[in-house]
Formats: C-alpha cells, sequence, structure tokens
C-alpha cells in the first residue's frame, strides 16, 4: 500500500491492511514491549468483540484515560473496528477537567489503566468526581452527573475498585462475553467512512475544551498525505514522544503505520531512555516536535554517543534561530516544521523536503494534498497578498464539521462561506509556504499543550480571595510559554502568590498552574476590555525577556 495518492478507508480497515502486507514488523515499540501489526490488530479485533458482547454498537462513545502503553492502541482499533466513537482523553487532567469531558462528550464506556508503574491512580480520581464509586458507597447502577455512563473498563495489574461498573479486563477469560468473529467482520465491514472514528478535545478562548469529532475518511485521508510528503516507507522508524491523545502523535503514527514502518515511543518522555531508544531501534524519523523535549535531548550527555546519519529527518516547531541551531547540531538530516490543529485532523503543513535550510528554518512548507489555506483580514475578512500577515483560514476534506453539542462555538468558527477561522496570525507567501506569527486566539502553547486563558481564570475566580483575574503567556526557554496571573483581590482579602500556586496544584493539571502571580489593583483598559497585551509586555520587561 503506497502512499502514491490521497486514500481514504476506515481507520481499523487502515491496520487490517498493514496486518496482511506485513504482518511479521513491529508496528510499535516501547521500551520493554513490542507489537507487530498482526499482534496489534489480533489484539484490537479480540477486544472489539468484548466491546460489542458488552453492548457497544456504532456510534458510541468510548472514553480513553491512560499514559501512552501497548493497550491505548489495542483499544484505540477496537473502537475504531466497531464503529464506535473513541474518545481521547487528557491523561494528565484531574478531576473537575476530567468529570467535564466524561460529560460533554457522553461516554457510554470508559477503558482506563490502573497499574503499580503509573504515577496517576485514575480510580481516585475517579471517586473524587462520583461518589457512588468510592469505598462503602451504596450499590449503584448509574452515576448521577454521568447517566450515560454504564461501565468502566479497566487494563493494567492493579485490581479495579468493588463495584459493579467495573470490570477487570485482564482477568476475563476466553468464555467472556464476545460478538462473533463473523458478527464483528460484518459490522467491520458496513463502517461509512464519513463516520466519526474519533474524538479530540482542544482549548480555544472558551472556559472549558471542546470535542472536535474526526471521521474515518479524514484520518486516514490524512495519513496518506502525511506519508507522502515526508517519503515515509517500510524501512523508516520514527520516534515520537508525544501522547496518544494528541494528534500530533496519532497522526504521524498512521502514516507510519500505512507504509509499514516501525513507531516507537513510551510511557513518558526521558531523555536518557529516548535517546537509548533511538539508537538502539536504529530510528530515522524524529519527532520530538516541541522545543522543551529537543532541548533535553541534544544538552543530555548521551547525545554525544548518538550517529547523526542515522536521522533522515526530524520535525521541530520552533522560532528560526533554534532552527538553525538544530540543522548545526544534526547536519545530515532534514530538519522540518509542521503547522495544524485538531479541528484539521491535526497536522495541514509540513516543509517542502526539496528546499533548502534557509528556506526550512524561516517557512513551515505548503499545505498538504486537499487541504486549502487562504490568509485574509482579521477584521474585515479581505483575502491578504502573499507575505501578508492575517488570520489563517483552512478548508478541504480534514476541516471538522463543528464542535461537538456546541452551535454557538460552531457557527463563531467558520465564516459565511464555510472556512474555518484558525485564529493563527500567518503568512503564505508566493511559492505557497506557510509561515506562523502568532495567536490572535487568548489561548496559551505551554510545552505543547493549549491552554485556554478563560479556562484558568474561571478557576482561580473561585478563590474566595480573588477579585478578578487576567491570565497571560509569558516566554519561556523551555515550554515556549508559561501561565501568568494577574490578580486582584477582594477587598480587606490576604492572600499572596504561594497560596495561589497550592490552590491550584493538584486541582488543574500541572502545565496550568501558574508560574509567576502578580497582584494588580489598576487595570490597563481599553474602552470596554483589560489590555492583555500591556500586562505581557509590562511583566516580560521587568523579568528581562526582552
Amino acid at each position: 500500500m503506497r502512499p502514491d495518492g490521497i486514500f481514504a478507508t476506515s481507520l481499523g480497515d487502515l491496520l487490517r491492511r498493514s496486518a496482511e502486507q506485513w504482518p511479521d514488523t513491529n508496528a510499535v515499540i516501547f521500551p520493554d514491549t513490542a507489537l507487530t501489526y498482526r499482534q496489534l490488530y489480533d489484539s484490537g479485533f479480540d477486544k472489539a468483540r468484548l466491546l460489542q458482547g458488552h453492548g457497544v454498537i456504532p456510534g458510541d462513545h468510548v472514553g480513553l484515560l491512560m499514559p501512552n502503553c501497548p493497550e491505548y492502541l489495542e483499544w484505540l482499533f477496537a473502537i475504531a473496528l466497531t464503529g464506535a466513537v473513541a474518545v481521547a482523553i487528557n491523561a494528565r487532567y484531574r478531576a473537575s477537567e476530567l468529570a467535564y469531558v466524561i460529560d460533554n462528550a457522553d461516554l457510554r464506556m470508559l477503558v482506563t489503566r490502573l497499574a503499580r508503574d503509573q504515577p496517576t491512580d485514575y480510580a481516585r480520581i475517579l471517586e473524587e468526581i462520583y461518589p457512588e464509586l468510592r469505598p462503602g458507597a451504596p450499590p449503584a447502577d448509574s452515576l448521577a452527573a454521568a447517566p450515560l455512563l454504564r461501565q468502566i473498563l479497566t487494563t493494567g495489574d492493579r485490581p479495579p475498585p468493588d463495584h459493579g461498573l467495573y470490570l477487570d479486563t485482564t482477568q476475563l477469560g476466553a468464555s467472556a462475553r464476545r460478538a462473533s468473529p463473523e458478527q464483528a467482520q460484518r459490522v467491520q465491514a458496513s463502517i461509512a467512512l464519513a463516520a466519526p472514528c474519533m474524538m479530540m478535545y482542544t482549548s480555544g478562548t472558551t472556559s472549558h475544551p471542546k470535542g472536535c469529532p474526526l471521521s474515518h475518511e479524514m484520518v486516514t485521508r490524512k495519513a496518506f498525505s502525511i506519508a507522502k510528503r515526508l517519503r515515509l516507507s517500510a524501512a523508516d522508524r520514527q520516534w515520537n514522544p508525544l501522547p496518544f491523545f494528541h494528534l500530533a502523535s496519532i497522526m504521524p503514527m498512521l502514516a507510519t503505520f500505512s507504509t509499514g514502518g516501525s513507531y516507537m515511543t513510551a510511557p513518558h518522555f526521558a531523555p536518557e531512555q529516548a535517546l537509548r531508544q533511538i539508537m538502539d531501534e536504529h530510528a530515522t524519523v524524529l519527532y520530538p516536535a516541541f522545543p522543551t523535549i529537543m532541548s533535553d535531548l541534544v544538552t543530555h550527555p548521551l547525545f554525544s554517543e548518538l550517529d547523526k546519519r542515522q536521522i533522515r529527518l526530524i520535525n521541530n516547531v520552533a522560532p528560526p534561530e533554534r532552527l538553525r541551531e538544530n540543522m548545526k547540531l544534526l547536519p545530515h538530516t532534514l530538519h522540518i516544521s509542521a503547522y495544524g490543529l485538531t479541528e484539521a485532523t491535526g497536522l495541514s503543513c509540513y516543509s517542502d523536503l526539496e528546499d533548502d535550510d534557509r528556506t526550512r528554518s524561516k517557512t513551515i512548507g505548503p499545505p498538504l494534498d486537499g487541504t486549502l489555506l487562504q490568509v485574509v483580514d482579521p477584521a474585515s475578512g479581505a483575502p491578504l497578498a502573499a507575505g501578508q500577515q492575517g488570520e489563517m483560514l483552512i478548508a478541504g476534506y480534514s476541516v471538522f464539521s463543528g464542535y461537538y453539542k456546541d452551535p454557538e462555538a460552531t457557527a463563531a468558527a467558520f465564516t459565511r462561506d464555510g472556512w474555518f477561522r484558525t485564529g493563527d496570525i500567518c503568512a503564505i507567501d508566493e511559492g505557497g509556504r506557510v509561515s506562523y506569527h502568532g495567536r490572535l486566539k487568548d489561548t496559551l502553547k505551554v510545552g505543547g499543550e493549549n491552554v485556554a486563558a478563560l479556562e484558568i481564570e474561571s478557576f482561580l475566580s473561585t478563590h474566595p480571595a480573588v477579585k478578578f483575574v487576567q491570565v497571560v503567556g509569558i516566554p519561556d526557554p523551555r515550554l515556549q510559554e508559561v501561565v501568568a496571573a494577574f490578580i486582584e483581590l477582594n477587598p480587606g482579602a490576604e492572600c499572596d502568590s504561594e497560596e495561589i500556586i497550592r490552590f491550584c496544584t493538584g486541582q488543574v493539571a500541572s502545565f496550568k498552574v501558574p508560574r509567576y502571580v502578580e497582584f494588580v489593583s489598576d487595570w490597563p483598559m481599553s474602552a470596554t476590555k483589560v489590555q492583555k497585551f500591556r500586562l505581557r509586555e509590562a511583566l516580560v520587561q521587568r523579568l528581562g525577556l526582552v
């Protein structure tokens, strides 16, 4: 199966075809285990039968809550093979964030991992959200705050709590309720390519993340387009440390699967382990993506032992100066960048491999096949000439049809003629190459994670001492941006920065906890709004970051 054109299939069939062509090739490699294409497909098909035996039907929403591990991929493909929708949940979410997504996504089933080698205890977080799951609670067949959630499947080496909603899949034998192979195959063959196969949540300018349903066609066509642009082949072995709840992990992985290559990752990123895996498994494609990860790799002592000639291609997103520095560190490697967003199936542009280093350090490259781009004036919507900066609009097969259960946000996100407003400030040169210049949206990018300022502001506003709060992003050499909170206290209230940080710690994901807390009583205002850029400028100058 060659990526010599845009090809669409169902997500499950993409894996099935690869299992038929490269059955004994390792599809995915972890530090302590690997799965061949045949093993991954067979395991996914068996789990699909299990899901169907427990009532999952096409269109149902099934949540995935676990770190990177082989089971994650087995369940991802199992859900796709049933025609259900895999809802990829950020594994770093805390109780309030997880509760929102479970409810908003209308989950019928949740699959999670309980393991001794895992820092996050998801059963404990679920007990924090739902009193019915707590030890000693009266038996309950459903959860008041999530009435659609009928079962929690668990994997891993820790047994689940003694509650009727839990089912430990590691203890199920051959006699467990499963659909017949024939029934499962009939369902697989009947899946419509326009039907959603996964839903990712993205933070924007609202106080909660929004669900983005993506169809089988969107996902598989994009995978083949990526493979074509990057010239992936069965000889390639991609290292990618990003979490599976990110499309920057899933889409490059599917592109690798479409060509019979191998994909290597780990439960979490650790520089030494990563470099040893890259060297031991002879990675040819590196996907650190974010400056934080790249910096940790190249500053580790083990980096000097890496045979730089083995790396054919590396993807990074960073300012031009940083990209040029990376090129010097890996002089025999093609350095590329990418641009994309969840609403457009993750990745819309990659560098042109024929461009020279200087061009690839300054621009991202042209759009992938089937992706349409234009830059317009943010105020008037008028198209801008080549090289002019404005708001990027995007259209094509890979753009979703709208946010899940949020018609108002959907209407605001599209122009009248159907183009999606990215909220990104970009330019397109005469050769069709994209360059990125920032965001119109009030969103931070912390270590690769999109964080809505309003989401943090809403949470901080619940502190009894806080009268008013505004959040901005402050430049950081490792994380690209970190959170800075500007707070006005209630009259007579006393509070310091340590108290604010303690208030956030353990209640929101760690990347959302403010790095800087500033107390103010006078706000820079326009006619009706706080001028956040002035807050940011003043702090950046005081910190000496200019």
